[in-house]
C-alpha cells in the first residue's frame, strides 16, 4: 500500500511538470476540464493543449494540501508528510538567469537608462547639471543594483551582476565628469555626448544586456568590460 502511494505521488508530480498524456477531460475534445485527486476534496483546473494536458503548479499544490519553495530557478513541490521520497525539484538550465534576477537585472538597466538620457537632454539643452539633480537617479539606479546582487544565485546570475556593476560605474564616471565640468562653468558644447567614447561604451553595453535579457541566458561579448 506505501508502495503505491509513493507511485501515485510521482506520477501526479510529472503530471503538473511536464505532460500527462490521456487524462480525462470534462468532455470529449475539450481543451479545458478539471484534475480530481482521488479522496482529496477539490479540483484543479486543467488545460489540454497538442494532445497532452496541464496543471498548474501552484493549483495541484492546493489540491494536494502541499507548498511550493522557490530557489533561484529550482522549483520544489513538498506534498504533505513529505520526506526526501515525496519532494520533488524542477530546475532550469543552470546557464540561463534566475526569474529573480533576470527581473531585478532589468530594472536595473532601466534605470540607468532613464539616467542617460536625462544627463544626454541636460547637455544638448544646457540645463545645469548638479549633484543633488544627478542623485535622482544615480540613487535608483545604486539601489537596483544592489537588488540585482541579492537575487543572484546562479553562476550565471553572478557574472551578468558584474557587467550590470560596470555599465553602473561607467555611467557614474560619465555623469561626474560633466558635474565637474558644470561645477567649474567649463562650456559644454550640445553635442559633448556625440562621439564620447565612454559614452558609446554605455551604449553598447546596454545592448549587450538587452539581449542577454531577452535570451535569458549570459553571453560575454565584452561589450561591457
Amino acid at each position: 500500500m506505501g508502495m503505491r502511494k509513493r507511485s501515485w505521488r510521482e506520477w501526479l508530480v510529472l503530471g503538473a511538470v511536464l505532460a500527462v498524456p490521456g487524462m480525462a477531460l470534462s468532455q470529449a475534445g475539450d481543451t479545458r476540464g478539471t484534475f480530481v485527486v482521488a479522496g482529496a476534496p477539490g479540483q484543479a483546473p486543467l488545460v489540454r493543449i497538442q494532445g497532452k494536458s496541464y496543471v498548474e503548479l501552484e493549483a495541484l499544490a492546493r489540491l494536494t494540501g502541499g507548498s511550493l519553495s522557490f530557489n533561484g530557478n529550482q522549483t520544489t513541490l513538498t506534498l504533505p508528510g513529505s520526506g526526501a521520497n515525496t519532494a520533488t525539484t524542477v530546475t532550469g538550465d543552470k546557464s540561463e538567469f534566475s526569474r529573480e534576477f533576470l527581473r531585478a537585472g532589468i530594472e536595473e538597466m532601466s534605470t540607468v537608462r532613464e539616467w542617460r538620457i536625462a544627463l544626454t537632454n541636460a547637455v544638448q539643452n544646457g540645463f545645469p547639471i548638479g549633484d543633488d539633480w544627478i542623485a535622482l537617479y544615480r540613487g535608483p539606479a545604486l539601489r537596483n543594483l544592489r537588488l540585482a546582487s541579492v537575487a543572484a544565485s546562479t553562476d550565471s546570475d553572478r557574472n551578468a551582476y558584474q557587467l550590470l556593476s560596470n555599465e553602473f560605474d561607467n555611467m557614474k564616471k560619465l555623469s561626474d565628469r560633466f558635474l565637474a565640468a558644470h561645477t567649474a562653468q567649463n562650456y559644454l558644447p550640445p553635442d559633448s555626448l556625440k562621439s564620447d567614447p565612454l559614452n558609446e561604451q554605455i551604449l553598447s553595453c546596454a545592448r549587450a544586456l538587452a539581449a542577454m535579457a531577452a535570451s535569458g541566458q549570459y553571453v560575454d561579448d565584452g561589450s561591457c568590460h
